[in-house]
């Protein structure tokens, strides 16, 4: 399914909205930052508590921020914002690319291309550092999607302190690349697999975002 730069709903290049998901997390925060500031007025007491919640409130409003981006052309194009942890040939021919978000990252994840998602699988597992080996076993969400290069792989796996996974689509739903597909609360990895005879693009330690930055080489 070839990229379309015209589709109705691609991103503008300006903009930033917080993040589908984010409500259980940002809203008490909010709210809390709010009423001490108001009491603030009338109590010293309250007026000390409003500054660090304030500062949190202001916090989680970053750590949720859902900038808009302007899609970059490419076959296979970064899922994730974040650091290029690993990159590491698979058995059965495939090259996975290990990206690494911190809590500083957009977290909001993106299609790598245009396509069919054929699977979204969630599989329960511990919450270990998602830059340690053992974060293979933490707890992610299995992606598949059918597109012109084939069945493409990305798992979005949680890590110590991201503790929930919100896919944004279902199975069966069309994408265009870069369409936001989930989001993954606060530091996580991202792991998308390139197909037999596709070209990484990137190197380890490199920066990538989602959306912008190309995976693949010609």
């Amino acid at each position: 399914m070839p990229h379309s730069q015209t589709s109705a709903h691609r991103d503008s290049p300006k903009g930033v909205r917080i993040a589908r998901g984010a409500s259980p997390w940002l809203l008490p925060t909010v709210a809390t930052a709010a009423l001490s500031l108001v009491r603030a007025r009338k109590s010293k007491r309250a007026a000390a508590i409003a500054v660090p919640t304030t500062a949190l409130a202001a916090g989680m409003l970053w750590f949720f921020r859902d900038p808009e981006r302007e899609i970059a052309q490419g076959r296979v194009i970064s899922p994730a914002d974040g650091v290029v942890q690993s990159i590491m040939p698979w058995k059965d021919g495939r090259t996975r690319v290990a990206i690494f978000m911190s809590p500083l990252n957009v977290h909001v994840n993106r299609a790598p291309l245009a396509g069919t998602v054929t699977s979204v699988e969630h599989i329960p597992g511990g919450f270990v550092p998602a830059f340690n080996k053992e974060s293979e076993n933490n707890e992610r969400v299995v992606w598949h999607f059918d597109t012109e290069l084939g069945d493409i792989e990305m798992v979005q796996i949680a890590g110590a302190v991201a503790r929930r996974i919100v896919p944004y689509i279902p199975q069966g739903t069309k994408v265009e690349q870069g369409d936001r597909i989930g989001l993954i609360r606060f530091g996580s990895r991202v792991d998308i697999y390139l197909p037999e005879g596709v070209e990484v693009a990137v190197e380890v330690g490199q920066a990538t975002t989602a959306g912008v930055t190309r995976i693949d080489r010609d």
